[in-house]
C-alpha cells in the first residue's frame, strides 16, 4: 500500500517526540529531578501546583524520601521547583505523546487511509509505549524508599523499553517510505548487521546502568581508571557477591564492573561499527545504502569524545550537557543501526 504524506508526516512527527522524550528524561536522570514528583496522577497531573500552599504540599511529599534526607537536606522551594520542572516536562511530553499519536490515527482509521499492516505496527508501538509509562512508575517507586535514587537495573530497562519502542516506531517508519524500494541480497551485509545492532543495543544498556548507578564520579579519568586499568576490586574473590551486585550503591563492585564492561564493550562496538561502514562503502551499491553508514562512522567518532569529555568532567557531579549529548548521539547510533538492519534483511517482508 502507498502511503500519503500526512501518514508520513505524523510518523516523522512521532520519532521527533518520542526522541525528545528519551532525551527529557536523561536530563531528568541526570540532574537527579525523577524522584521530585512522588505521585502518579494520570489526569489531576497533567496541572503542576498552582499556588504557593500546592508548591508547600508537594514539597513537603518531597522532603519525606530519602534523596531529600540524605543527599538534598536542607534544599530550599526554588531548587525544588528545578528538579520538579524537569520531572513535570517528562511526563508531559508523554502525555502530548499520547494526544499526537491517538487522535491522528483515529482520524485516519475514520479516513479508511490505514491498511491492517500498518495498524498492527502501530499496535506495537503502543503497547511498548504502555510497558514504558509503567515501568517508568515502578522505576520511580524504586527511589521513594530506602535508597536516594531510583534503582540504577530498573531505570536501565526503562530505557529499553523507550528504545524498543523508538526501534518499533523507526521500523514502521521506513516501511512507509520505503517499502519495495530497497532491494538487497547480499547475505553478509545482512548478517552483519544483525550482529552489529544487537551489540550497539547491549552496550547502550551497559551505558544506562552506569549512567543509573552514577558510576562516572567513581571513575572520572580515561583511558586509565584512577591510575589502574583494571581497578582492583575486582581482583577480589570475595568482593563477588549477591549483596554486592544488588545494592550497588554500597558497594565499591559494580561501579568498577560496569566501567570495565562498557568501555571494553565500546572499543569493541566502535572498532566492528566501523568496519561494518567502510566494508559497506567499499561494495558498489545504491546511495541510499552509503549514507547512514557515512553517518555511522561520523557518529562512532562523536561518540567516542563525548564519551571521554563525559567521564573526566565527571569530578563532583555529571556534567548535564556531555552526558545528554552522549545519550543522543547513542540514539542517532541505535536508529541508523536499525535502518541498516531494514536495507540489508535479505529481501524479506517485515
Amino acid at each position: 500500500m502507498i502511503y500519503n504524506k500526512y501518514i508520513k508526516a505524523w510518523l516523522i512527527a512521532g520519532c521527533l517526540l518520542l526522541f525528545f522524550q528519551i532525551i527529557i528524561g536523561g536530563i531528568t536522570r541526570i540532574t537527579g529531578s525523577g524522584l521530585s514528583i512522588t505521585k502518579w496522577e494520570i489526569v489531576t497531573g497533567t496541572l503542576p501546583p498552582l499556588t504557593d500552599s500546592a508548591w508547600q504540599q508537594e514539597f513537603d511529599l518531597y522532603k519525606a524520601t530519602p534523596q531529600y534526607n540524605m543527599i538534598n537536606q536542607g534544599m530550599n522551594l526554588d531548587k525544588f521547583k528545578f528538579i520538579y520542572f524537569w520531572e513535570y516536562f517528562h511526563r508531559l511530553w508523554a502525555r502530548i505523546m499520547a494526544f499526537v499519536f491517538i487522535f491522528p490515527l483515529i482520524f485516519f482509521i475514520f479516513k479508511k487511509w490505514i491498511d491492517k499492516d500498518l495498524l498492527r505496527r502501530m499496535g506495537y508501538v503502543f503497547i511498548s509505549a504502555m510497558l514504558a509509562a509503567i515501568f517508568g512508575w515502578i522505576m520511580v517507586a524504586s527511589g521513594l524508599v530506602e535508597r536516594p535514587w531510583v534503582n540504577a537495573y530498573k531505570l536501565s530497562l526503562h530505557l529499553g523499553i523507550a528504545l524498543l519502542t523508538l526501534g518499533f516506531l523507526l521500523w514502521t517508519t521506513f516501511h512507509v517510505f520505503y517499502d519495495g524500494k530497497i532491494i538487497s541480497d547480499n547475505r553478509y551485509f545482512s548478517k552483519f548487521s544483525k550482529y552489529l545492532f544487537v551489540f550497539i543495543c547491549i552496550q547502550i544498556f551497559f551505558g544506562a546502568i552506569l549512567s543509573g548507578m552514577r558510576a562516572s564520579l567513581y571513575y572520572p579519568s580515561w583511558p586509565d581508571m584512577n591510575g589502574s586499568m583494571f581497578p582492583s576490586v575486582l581482583m577480589d574473590a570475595s568482593n563477588w557477591t549477591l549483596d554486592g551486585i544488588v545494592n550497588y550503591d554500597k558497594d565499591a563492585l559494580m561501579p568498577a564492573l560496569i566501567h570495565v564492561l562498557h568501555r571494553s564493550w565500546g572499543y569493541f562496538v566502535y572498532g566492528l561499527g566501523i568496519y561494518f561502514a567502510i566494508k559497506v562503502l567499499r561494495y558498489p551499491m545504491r546511495n541510499l545504502f552509503y549514507k547512514p553508514n557515512i553517518a555511522l562512522i561520523i557518529l562512532l567518532n562523536v561518540q567516542v569524545l563525548l564519551g571521554i569529555l563525559t567521564l573526566i568532567n565527571s569530578k563532583s557531579t555529571i556534567p548535564v550537557f556531555y552526558g545528554v549529548m552522549h545519550q543522543a548521539i547513542a540514539i542517532f547510533i541505535f536508529g541508523f543501526a536499525l535502518f541498516n538492519l531494514y536495507i540489508f534483511r535479505s529481501n524479506l517482508r517485515a
